[in-house]
């Protein structure tokens, strides 16, 4: 079993799903009963299971007899260190699919030499941010030990934000106090000024985009956790960030059998050392559907020893870069160049 915190929400249906066909059996858990109800009505063979942040007892009873627990309830600022410490307790890897950049960081802060001792794997941001291009840096590094800058640009041609994405975008906003961030001479930054629009040069057929410069998401958290990479930069097509940013944006409209957007994703990857350029790339439909699969191979990997390390470590460091992105062929086409 494994347990679904956040079983109901847009990701946390991908997730279950997922988890079902690849073989494992989910247990349905969150903090609202009532949407829990609902799903188990699409799932009438599944453990329901509600469980509150603010109860210990709930979170110990959600993950009883679960062999881990993957979190999609976000704000993660507020799930996340409550459902690793029920983690903790039960002894069960813990795997979650934020995009929060500050409540990513905390887990590393807060969690890593306790988890380390406890040989506990504790993995952050398994997702499309955060998770994707982690992957997708360290494979591109191959041999490489170092190098002076990665940059992570997103192609979304769309992006049409879940509830739980503008609630956790909202959440991240006021703990910078309305600054923004970015990952620069080694460390976290926050300034308050505009973000540049700039061109980046995207593979064929994509070409060169319009792209907002320094629009900053997870990686900046996962890929300098193990890589000796001082300038780590991420960028966002103009389209894409336009759909973050309106006022009243609709939610992804279902387009196929399996609940996916029509949403079409390249993810251009370019790590730099010297004048030396490595580059990887990625594409697929549907950023919300496509961390499904990142979280469950992991947890897959996890539970049958496929890991490199404990305690808490992004999925670069985890696991092997390569062979994982390989196992994500039905999902995501990848390149490696050179």
């Amino acid at each position: 079993m494994v347990t679904v915190y956040g079983a109901y929400g847009h990701t946390g249906r991908f997730v279950v799903a997922h988890l079902q066909e690849r073989g494992f059996i989910p247990v349905l858990s969150g903090r609202d009963a009532r949407k829990l109800e609902v799903l188990a009505g699409e799932y009438p063979d599944l453990e329901v299971r509600p469980a509150s942040v603010a109860d210990e007892a709930s979170l110990d009873d959600a993950l009883a007899g679960a062999a881990a627990v993957i979190n999609c309830a976000g704000p993660f600022a507020t799930t996340a260190a409550p459902v690793i410490e029920a983690a903790l307790r039960a002894g069960i890897p813990y795997v979650d699919v934020a995009a929060e950049i500050e409540a990513n960081a905390d887990t590393f802060a807060h969690f890593a030499d306790r988890a380390r001792a406890a040989g506990a794997v504790i993995v952050p941001a398994m997702a499309f941010y955060g998770g994707l291009g982690d992957l997708l840096a360290t494979a591109a590094m191959r041999d490489w030990t170092s190098a002076d800058e990665a940059h992570i640009a997103y192609g979304l041609d769309s992006w049409e934000p879940t509830e739980g994405t503008r609630a956790a975008g909202k959440v991240s906003v006021e703990r910078r106090g309305g600054r923004r961030v970015r990952f620069s001479n080694g460390r976290l930054e926050y300034h308050t000024d505009d973000l540049p629009t700039v061109q980046w040069p995207f593979p064929d057929p994509m070409g060169s985009r319009p792209v907002v410069g320094e629009f900053t998401m997870a990686d900046v958290v996962t890929i300098p956790s193990h890589l000796s990479i001082p300038e780590v930069r991420t960028y966002m097509t103009t389209e894409a960030a336009a759909g973050v940013a309106a006022p009243a944006p609709s939610p992804p409209t279902a387009v196929d059998e399996r609940g996916r957007s029509a949403q079409t994703f390249l993810v251009d990857v370019v790590v730099r050392s010297g004048d030396t350029e490595r580059r990887a790339v990625a594409r697929g439909q549907d950023i919300y559907a496509v961390t499904a699969p990142l979280a469950v191979e992991a947890v897959h990997r996890i539970l049958t020893g496929q890991t490199r390390t404990s305690g808490v470590a992004s999925a670069g460091e985890l696991f092997d870069a390569r062979d994982f992105l390989s196992a994500l062929s039905p999902h995501i086409t990848l390149e490696l160049h050179p």
